[in-house]
């Protein structure tokens, strides 16, 4: 894409083997990254068929900046979600997009179904389809493993895989990619699965010349002092987003135990600082980013008597402190990554994990699922009990946890307790309690998450509340991102990418764009992105959120269940004038 007049986008069907490349035009409109996946899901998704059908498409884009300029580092996947049943999309940092980007692919389209289990191999003149039966069943680490030993070479190498949760269809099955980063959130693992699909790797072996090399180097050495030499980025090194932990705790917005209170009296047993003190080892970063936000914690667990140990290293942030902690009222660092492991082996979302088992605690605790359901007792705390839960969610062990391993939406449907499912549109709640933004961003946002349009962020920046004032500043960020994310910047970046940088980053790899151009794009983008939802029926005004989000006091005191309503309805008339304007 950069230099060139158009999208190369790859077609890739597992039924019958068949691939493709078109060099699209039409699609340098939507400049790149989600804008790209957005029009190519529209055009190629089955709203009339269940998300795992095998004629669903999994779409791939890299942006429109990719590894170009420091801290572009995601690869976007958008998909028809089976958590949601709408609009899915995800993003992933480690090498792929660079690799993609070294392919000579922006863009990859999957359909159909393999008649057996199998991993693509993707080189810029090589795409192959290899038996991937002897995986089928590993845990993601086993499969990293041994996909690196067969797969050594020339090039740079990115590897995606599912584990037993994507092989059996969880709707909250995430993908991993270079064992540290993840397709969390909305299920693309389960995608994975329904078309046998055990793992991708993509391989960069070309290089791209760069044209204005001191134009262009001149915003590069701008854009990496700002990244390394201001304040904008620090914390991310430093602490990583852990750093949240006691300030999102202090203020009353941190979700403990399945969201019954806001603060956790054990937070600074499980901070950011105590994680760096007790078990850091390690900062890691994405290709093409000079800051190492990826913070790695050790812990030893013994595997046979007599003193036998091993080391093991896992990653973690605020999220999975939250879901995988304060949630479900586990008290040590130890015992937090000891459930994380579990959770990232299996192949699970860890929010998703973490929340619906919140869950599944509460109604265990109030006896709407007793141990005939559970196999083991859920109680707050016991670390070592959700570790089997884990296991046998992944493994859909009993009908009860087949039925907890598409959601808590689905799972309270069932067996009741659904005031008490922290859940927004069927995606499970992330770890901030903010306020109304944070209630209707996560409502309202596309992909129905924090980092749609930072609601949480905006509650903790209003000094005084405006209704008015909240709808327009989440519309604003909601449609502001489809730019970042057609580029696509790992967001923790966006103050460093503001309108001005972007257009000079841009405009010295050979675009010529304006501001007003960017806010075209922008439009063009999330106007798509709603066009998707429709077609897959989501409307606003069938929302209905859980009693508990109104009983629990957020950071800004208890939220009032008819002004939320009031504020979800605002933005969706917003949205209905903002889509009858001309781009």
């Amino acid at each position: 894409m950069i230099y060139k007049n158009y999208i190369s986008v790859l077609y890739i069907d597992l039924s019958s083997k068949k691939i493709s490349v078109k060099h699209r035009q039409d699609l340098c409109e939507y400049l790149g990254g989600v804008g790209v996946a957005s029009k190519l899901l529209e055009e190629n998704i089955k709203p009339q068929l269940h998300p795992l059908d095998e004629n669903q498409p999994i779409i791939f884009a890299i942006g429109a900046a990719s590894s170009i300029f420091p801290v572009i580092t995601k690869t976007v996947a958008m998909f028809y979600s089976p958590l949601t049943m709408e609009l899915g999309e995800s993003y992933a940092g480690g090498r792929m997009a660079m690799t993609l980007l070294f392919a000579g692919y922006d863009a990859v389209v999957i359909t159909g179904k393999s008649k057996k289990p199998t991993y693509l191999t993707i080189k810029s003149n090589n795409i192959a389809f290899k038996d991937a039966r002897a995986l089928w069943g590993l845990c993601t680490d086993e499969t990293g493993r041994i996909i690196r030993e067969r797969e050594s070479g020339e090039g740079k190498r990115s590897i995606l895989r599912i584990g037993p949760a994507g092989e059996n269809l969880s709707s909250f099955a995430n993908v991993c990619v270079d064992t540290y980063r993840h397709f969390g959130r909305l299920g693309l693992g389960a995608l994975f699965g329904s078309k046998n699909l055990k793992a991708i790797v993509t391989i960069g072996d070309q290089s791209i010349q760069i044209e204005n090399f001191k134009e262009y180097f001149k915003v590069y050495k701008e854009i990496y002092k700002k990244v390394t030499e201001t304040k904008l980025m620090k914390k991310y090194h430093d602490l990583g987003t852990s750093v949240n932990v006691l300030p999102m705790n202090k203020i009353g917005s941190f979700p403990t135990r399945n969201l019954t209170e806001n603060h956790f009296e054990y937070a600074e047993n499980i901070s950011g600082e105590k994680f760096a003190q007790k078990n850091l080892i390690r900062k890691m970063a994405c290709t093409s980013c000079p800051v190492g936000c990826i913070h790695i914690g050790q812990f030893r667990r013994e595997f046979d008597e007599g003193y036998e140990f091993e080391s093991v290293n896992v990653a973690y942030d605020y999220e999975l402190i939250f879901a995988l902690g304060s949630y479900l009222g586990i008290n040590t660092t130890d015992a937090i990554l000891e459930l994380i492991e579990k959770v990232e082996q299996m192949g699970f979302d860890a929010i998703s994990t973490g929340v619906v088992l919140g869950w599944a605690t509460e109604s265990y605790k109030k006896g709407l699922i007793t141990n005939d359901h559970t196999i083991i007792p859920l109680k707050y705390g016991h670390v070592k009990n959700y570790i089997k839960a884990v296991e046998y969610m992944a493994a859909n062990t009993n009908e009860f946890y087949k039925i907890l391993s598409k959601g808590s939406y689905k799972a309270s449907q069932k067996y009741g307790g659904m005031d008490f499912a922290v859940q927004f549109a069927g995606n499970e709640t992330p770890g901030y309690h903010t306020g109304y933004g944070s209630i209707v961003g996560h409502t309202v946002g596309a992909r129905h998450s924090h980092l749609c349009n930072a609601g949480y962020s905006i509650d903790q920046s209003m000094e005084e509340f405006d209704k008015e004032k909240l709808i327009e500043m989440i519309f604003y960020e909601e449609r502001e991102r489809c730019i970042l994310n057609s580029l696509i910047i790992c967001l923790f970046a966006r103050k460093v990418y503001d309108k001005n940088t972007i257009l000079l980053a841009l405009n010295t790899i050979g675009y010529n764009l304006t501001e007003n151009d960017l806010t075209t794009i922008a439009d063009k983008i999330y106007k798509t992105k709603l066009k998707i939802k429709k077609m897959l029926k989501f409307d606003l005004k069938n929302i209905k959120l859980p009693k508990r989000i109104f009983q629990t006091p957020s950071a800004n005191g208890k939220i009032d269940e008819n002004l939320a309503y009031e504020l979800i309805n605002l933005y969706n008339k917003k949205l209905e004038a903002y889509l009858n304007t001309d781009l």
